[in-house]
């Protein structure tokens, strides 16, 4: 039983990766697109990346803490990676 759930969580976890590395790629790329940088550029990129979780807890039919719980620790991965 525990492994079986250990599976699911790595395929979600998994599944999760590649839709947030596509996500931080199109924030990017609009931010270049709009010459942002500085605070402009943190903001909007923090701003899109939330956008982002918000439609993947969405997907996941996430609502109340665990929603949150999601979409604040799916924009604090995503800006924490290598841009």
């Amino acid at each position: 039983m525990i492994k079986t759930f250990a599976l699911a969580a790595l395929a979600l976890c998994l599944a999760g990766a590649s839709t947030l590395a596509f996500a931080d790629d199109a924030c990017m790329t609009q931010s270049m697109d709009k010459k942002l940088a500085g605070a402009a550029k943190t903001s909007f990129l923090t701003k899109c990346e939330r956008t982002a979780c918000d439609g993947q807890a969405a997907d996941k039919k996430l609502y109340g803490a665990a929603r949150t719980s999601f979409v604040k620790k799916c924009v604090k991965d995503a800006m924490a990676a290598p841009m």
